[in-house]
């Protein structure tokens, strides 16, 4: 199956009922002086033009990487994302623009048995075509295609209320189109917000999936002679191009062939089995000495610390009276205190050594 192929029919299948439902709407808004009924159809015009950039995006991404841009242009959907978002946002933004004049100048809207036919199957359409596009999103890691779904989900929910505020009208002769307008307008506001923090979100850069990091850490020390994985950084290039690094922890003893011949089975296992480009970098790991109780020491010391997440890279040189470690900690905190009092601890322990101790990131569980 062609990723980029299916993602495309999908958005003309949405292209075509959003416009269908578009015309519907208007024509049953236009004659009933429904503002709601208008802002629905607004709305549905927003999603059709979303499906379109969709397909432009989903496009340009899959252009084959080059000579100036080597890691792909798998990030523009990314951008269509961003694109999509602020067409919702601006959709939006003129909805409530148009339901407070509604409610500052009210007028009565004429419903009849053809128009509420009308958005009664305007909501089966949209719950049909929101479970289908958002399912094939899921399948598909599609982003752009999830938001469509679950927009269109939600449109069923509100063409539903549209419906209840047709029997108010009808029953108690109250307009609430204007107030019922507003909160589809603040509904299209925040699927915007949310959809435009999450395409940023994918373009800055996100932490690694837990999930997925305990898998892939689980997988890589699973190959013989590899005491730890850390370090593990995933950059995504679009939803088909992942490429990151990890560090191994692999006894000392072992040599330059076989930490290559290892390291390069790493890597294409990883590539393998999760469609990861992965580099495998390495920590050595001290075997024959008294290292490990300094390092439970060094732990014991670290831990102390609430900020304390994890020390890894642990190497102790004897002949040469050095040591060193990689330190994890809080985000936010005095990082290069607490460092330096760790270190001057472990120097108080041990005045004959000289430890170094290198303030890593949380990229990852």
């Amino acid at each position: 199956m062609d990723r980029r192929n299916e993602i495309v029919k999908v958005s003309v299948v949405g292209i075509l009922a959003n416009l269908v439902l578009v015309a519907f709407k208007a024509a049953v808004g236009l004659v009933t002086g429904s503002i709601a009924v208008i802002l629905d159809a607004v709305n549905n015009l927003s999603d059709a033009l979303s499906s379109v950039i969709t397909i432009v995006g989903t496009k340009l991404a899959g252009r084959a990487p080059d000579k100036k841009h080597p890691y792909g242009y798998g990030r523009i959907e990314n951008v269509s994302s961003v694109t999509i978002a602020v067409i919702v946002l601006l959709a939006g933004l003129t909805s409530f623009k148009e339901s407070v004049e509604k409610i500052l100048h009210p007028e009565a809207a004429n419903y009849t048995v053809v128009s509420l036919t009308i958005i009664a199957a305007a909501v089966a359409v949209k719950l049909l075509l929101g479970r289908y596009v958002k399912g094939k999103g899921q399948q598909l890691h599609s982003d752009s295609l999830i938001a469509s779904g679950s927009d269109a989900l939600f449109d069923a929910a509100i063409s539903v209320s549209t419906l209840v505020a047709a029997a108010v009208s009808l029953i108690w002769h109250v307009s609430i189109e204007g107030w019922l307008g507003a909160v589809i307008a603040a509904v299209i506001v925040k699927s915007g917000v949310e959809i435009l923090l999450e395409s940023l979100g994918a373009i800055i850069g996100q932490r690694v999936d837990s999930e997925l990091s305990v898998k892939l850490k689980e997988y890589v020390t699973g190959f013989e002679a590899v005491r730890g994985a850390y370090d593990l950084i995933l950059n995504h290039y679009g939803p088909e191009r992942v490429i990151g690094s990890v560090h191994v922890e692999l006894p000392d003893e072992m040599t330059a062939r076989e930490i290559h011949t290892l390291t390069r089975r790493i890597a294409q296992g990883v590539y393998e089995k999760f469609g990861i480009v992965l580099t495998v970098g390495i920590y050595a790991s001290n075997t024959g000495s008294d290292a490990a109780a300094i390092r439970e020491k060094a732990m014991e010391i670290a831990a102390s610390y609430p900020e304390f997440r994890q020390l890894h890279g642990f190497y102790l040189e004897p002949e040469k009276k050095r040591g060193s470690f990689d330190l994890i900690l809080d985000f936010g905190c005095d990082a290069a205190a607490i460092r330096d009092e760790i270190r001057q601890k472990m120097t108080a322990l041990y005045p004959d050594y000289t430890f170094d101790v290198v303030l890593d990131s949380d990229f990852s569980d």
